[in-house]
């Protein structure tokens, strides 16, 4: 079973509940009669990697248990301009009234997979691990986060609980890099990380010499900088390379040696992937 990281039900009955409002759809209400069947297809309308397609098909059966969803890919799998995901057969109206809702997850997804299939490639004969971020829609993080999965990427932190990452702002607040990092390190829990933003190579010096990071976030540096960080880390602690990259400075970044880049426009300004669904035919 798919590890979606939320629940995907009340996203989806959420998404739902903004286009019926706990009333139906009134132009398939008024169009369309109660016993009519149609199967539709969905498919891809470019190239790309879809990821979703499970989630697309529960929409339809939430909508209505008698609509029988055949798939015809599975997440992960590229796509050419015209080739089938999904088939849906049943109801009309219950189709009709699932479409959109179906649609607008399958796409973002498969956008977000696609756009991460990007970067891991421009990437591939280096060592760096392609990471996503926290720039996500508030209430589909988990479903994002998977996308990026699906399209070779790695998962950075999924929240504000399950690793401790120190920023700019937190050590500005707390006095200091030194103060910042024995105040993280003196009761959190044995299984945490410690990750730490450094602006420069003067702070990176600072955090070797005191301690207590297990990776540190090399922001808005050059290669030629992320290149001179990387030797003076050493293998002491691992790197991140952020901010400001993408695929045309990516692999530049990576030939520095960080054994990660975090890239936020892998789900803050992702471009949805194009996919339809059509009417095949109406059943009587």
């Amino acid at each position: 079973m798919i590890k979606y990281g939320c629940d995907i039900d009340e996203i989806i009955n959420t998404a739902l509940k903004e286009d019926i409002n706990n009333s139906s759809d009134i132009t398939s209400d008024l169009v369309i009669g109660d016993n009519i069947m149609a199967a539709a297809t969905m498919h891809a309308r470019e190239n790309g990697i879809i990821a979703g397609a499970e989630i697309a098909a529960h929409v339809f059966k939430i909508l209505s248990e008698n609509i029988d969803v055949i798939l015809h890919i599975k997440d992960g799998s590229f796509v050419s301009k015209g080739d089938n995901i999904l088939t849906a057969t049943g109801s009309a109206k219950a189709i009709m009234t699932a479409e959109r809702t179906a649609l607008n997850l399958i796409t973002h997804m498969s956008g977000i997979a696609t756009q991460t299939a990007k970067y891991v490639s421009a990437v591939k004969d280096t060592k760096a691990k392609i990471l996503d971020t926290r720039k996500t829609i508030p209430g589909l993080r988990g479903l994002q986060k998977y996308a990026v999965r699906v399209g070779g990427g790695t998962n950075h932190r999924h929240g504000l609980y399950d690793m401790i990452l120190i920023k700019d702002n937190h050590i500005a607040i707390a006095g200091g890099i030194k103060q910042t990092l024995n105040k993280a390190n003196k009761n959190k829990a044995e299984n945490i990380k410690v990750e730490i933003e450094v602006d420069n190579l003067e702070q990176l010096e600072e955090v070797i010499g005191h301690g207590g990071a297990d990776i540190v976030m090399l922001d808005n540096m050059s290669p030629a900088i992320l290149t001179k960080a990387v030797d003076m880390v050493n293998g002491i602690m691992k790197t991140e390379a952020s901010g400001g990259i993408n695929l045309d400075t990516i692999l530049s970044v990576a030939q520095s040696g960080v054994d990660a880049i975090s890239v936020g426009a892998l789900t803050h300004s992702v471009t949805s992937m194009d996919i339809g669904l059509d009417i095949e035919f109406n059943i009587d």
